[in-house]
């Protein structure tokens, strides 16, 4: 009962709107009573901030290394929380062998070189004894040289050298030998200036010997470096050095110089240019060895190439140095000395050399420049443009000790090369200049003449041939293949008369590289059907002839879808810098040579086989001498046609490549002895053609006469003997 009013009293406080109690700030209504809020869990303190929760209210605090906007300790909403920077307030904060670094909220101390933090406080940065480190270890080389004594103190080392060593003022570098020798000079007489140069550098060398033995002195690589300038445009401003011996004392000279003062620069690149020579040295310095690559460039000449090979793989002295430097004008001084440059010639005429960039000098602090881990790679602008002609060509050479140029070790890049500039890859460095030289190929005139008279010559027979083949009555019809082989033999000639040498404008030259692919490849190809057919007389009773279709269809069907194929697969083979031919360098010449080794191999077998066959035949009881004898002579006329034209073309595969002056006429003999071989072979010793040239040239020199022919081709027994005389001609059919 008493329940029931409790629940009645309740109803109605509820429409009243009294059915909680207010519990008022900090509190909420839980259970139907007031308990405390918890405003941390409503994240009221905000970032950076520690909240505390107080019975009906809470407070903030900012977290260690911030600081309240309005320096509150205690605070509700009124300001934020920010970084406070230690290392401003607190200057010492990591003491004297650290730098501090203020983070957000907190802060880093870093010891300084050579001290280690040996607790976790801060400022407790102490010093590192590395030469008592490297020495527990085997090291102490590393640090300073074989030579060198470590000597240890606050905060780092320094390396001290004995007489004759230096570290260049640098004490953390390990000690290098100084070669102080190198700057006495010879006995004899020594070039104008050059004695001044090598006092200067060996009272360098010295001073740097004796400081590195104190520990004291400083050294000035920059200033250095502009008295050798200095003096070296003295020397080369009257534009002249009497002999070879000069240019090398200049040259080995100023290389050890710039390995002497290189390593005394401040920075890691210099350039410095005047009126006669431009230099670029770089510098790496560091305890390990360098890597990566160097580019070193001027107005007129680049050296690529990288740091590995620069410092070399022997000992490392703590610094590597490359060094490019271009003489503007030395080359009028050494436009000599070509004698060490033999086996350039082409065509059999030896060339001319001069100078056509300018001379430049590659310096690296690698000991073993004779033989480089890599190459490195030089390009030189031409000082005049020459247009591309087989007449002109660079190379690359090198001034070595002896005092003359040469090309040993050195080449030139045709792919990275062009008219104005040439690419120079070189596997050695010294004391000498990477330069190239310009040399001009002169035409051999004789040569040329007795190409034009010997090719003219095989043309003239081999139109004499292409005319009595056609025309001559008593063989008309018998002599297809050799119609033929003289129509490609006579193309093929014209052709290379005309435009073998023709290497301008490059389609032109292929085409005309094109077309002698062709043509002399169907002479090659009428060589084996000629084989062929003799076989067939030989071996075959009846029906020993080719269809003509199959002899068109093999005879110059084979050729052009060889030289299709060919010019599918390697266009640009087809013409060189010297000939309009095949080139040499991509393999695209067996697409000639192996068809022609093909064909030759064959005939050969066919020939043996036929001159056995006639062997037997001409044993034999009852044998047809007349028609054995022909085929015999046409046997041999085969044999010597190939044999000719075989051997012209190992003398052509030479030619064509770095052929002598007799390879060049030895070739053109044999080319011209083609066209004259098969017109006394076939014309001048057939009997028939004879009396068909009698018979011409009679009716030119006396036509007022008649013919004996005239009467007797009325007579019944001249007829029955001229058919006997053609009857005795059906076994040299299709020949």
């Amino acid at each position: 009962m008493g329940s029931g009013k409790e629940l009645l009293i309740l109803g109605l406080l509820c429409m009243l709107g009294k059915c909680f109690p207010d519990c008022g700030k900090g509190y909420e209504t839980k259970g139907g009573g007031c308990v405390d809020e918890d405003e941390c869990a409503n994240g009221l303190c905000g970032d950076n901030t520690n909240c505390f929760n107080t019975i009906g209210s809470y407070y903030c605090q900012c977290l260690p290394g911030y600081i309240h906007t309005r320096g509150q300790v205690n605070f509700t909403l009124d300001g934020v929380c920010k970084d406070v920077n230690e290392c401003q307030d607190d200057g010492n904060i990591c003491g004297h062998n650290a730098n501090c670094t203020n983070r957000i909220g907190s802060y880093e101390c870093t010891c300084h070189f050579g001290y280690i933090n040996a607790t976790s406080g801060p400022g407790n940065c102490t010093d590192i004894d590395e030469c008592a480190e490297a020495e527990k270890i085997g090291k102490v080389e590393e640090l300073c040289g074989k030579k060198g004594n470590c000597k240890n103190n606050d905060g780092s080392y320094w390396c001290k050298c004995p007489q004759g060593y230096t570290n260049y003022g640098i004490p953390r570098t390990p000690c290098s030998e100084l070669s102080c020798d190198n700057f006495n000079g010879g006995s004899g007489p020594m070039l104008g200036g050059l004695a001044d140069i090598m006092s200067l550098m060996r009272n360098n060398c010295l001073a740097l010997s004796n400081s590195s033995a104190t520990g004291e002195g400083k050294t000035d690589g920059e200033a250095l470096l502009e008295k050798l300038f200095t003096a070296i445009e003295a020397i080369l401003s009257p534009g002249h050095l009497d002999s070879s011996e000069d240019v090398s004392g200049l040259l080995g000279t100023v290389e050890n110089a710039i390995m002497l003062i290189g390593p005394q620069l401040k920075r890691n690149r210099t350039k410095i240019e005047t009126t006669e020579i431009d230099a670029e040295i770089a510098v790496q310095r560091g305890m390990t060895r360098p890597t990566g690559p160097i580019h070193l460039t001027n107005e007129n000449a680049t050296l690529d190439t990288d740091w590995t090979t620069a410092a070399g793989t022997g000992s490392y002295h703590g610094f590597a140095l490359a060094a490019l430097l271009s003489y503007k004008n030395l080359g009028i001084s050494v436009n000599w000395s070509f004698d060490k440059l033999a086996g350039h010639e082409k065509d059999g005429v030896k060339p001319s050399f001069q100078i056509s960039s300018i001379v430049v000098s590659v310096v690296v602090s690698n000991p073993s420049t004779q033989n480089l881990s890599s190459p490195v790679n030089i390009t030189l602008r031409h000082q005049q443009n020459t247009v591309k002609s087989a007449k002109v060509s660079y190379i690359c050479a090198y001034w070595d000790e002896t005092g003359a140029w040469s090309t040993d070790g050195c080449y030139k890049q045709p792919s990275n090369s062009n008219a104005t500039h040439t690419v120079c890859t070189c596997e050695h460095l010294s004391s000498f200049a990477v330069l190239m030289a310009l040399y001009p190929m002169e035409p051999n005139f004789r040569l040329q003449v007795v190409t034009v008279i010997g090719l003219t010559i095989s043309l003239l027979c081999l139109v004499l041939c292409i005319l009595t083949f056609k025309f001559c009555r008593s063989i008309q019809g018998t002599h297809t293949i050799h119609l033929h082989l003289c129509i490609c033999l006579f193309m093929a000639d014209l052709i290379f008369l005309a435009g073998i040498s023709q290497t301008e404008p490059v389609g032109g030259c292929r085409f005309v590289a094109g077309l002698l692919h062709f043509f002399f490849l169907g002479v090659f190809t009428w060589m084996l059907l000629e084989g062929v057919q003799l076989y067939r007389m030989v071996v075959l009773v009846f029906d020993a002839k080719i269809r003509p279709l199959y002899l068109f269809l093999t005879g110059y069907g084979t050729p052009l879808v060889i030289v299709i194929i060919s010019a599918i697969i390697r266009p640009s083979g087809y013409g060189t810098d010297r000939h309009c031919w095949l080139s040499l360098k991509d393999g695209l010449i067996w697409s000639f040579f192996g068809p022609v080794c093909f064909i030759i191999i064959f005939n050969v077998i066919f020939f043996i086989v036929i001159i056995w066959k006639l062997a037997q035949k001409f044993t034999s009881l009852n044998p047809d001498l007349s028609k054995l004898h022909k085929i015999k002579a046409f046997t041999v006329t085969a044999i010597a046609q190939m044999c000719i034209l075989g051997l012209m073309w190992v003398f052509g595969a030479f030619l064509f490549q770095e052929g002598t002056t007799v390879v060049a006429y030895i070739f053109t003999i044999l080319n011209s002895l083609q066209g004259a071989l098969v017109f006394l072979m076939h014309c001048l010793l057939s009997k028939q053609v004879r009396e068909e040239y009698a018979h011409f040239l009679s009716c030119i020199c006396r036509p007022q006469k008649k013919r004996y022919s005239d009467f007797s081709s009325t007579n019944p027994s001249s007829s029955q003997t001229q058919g006997s005389r053609s009857g005795q001609h059906t076994g040299e059919s299709q020949i």
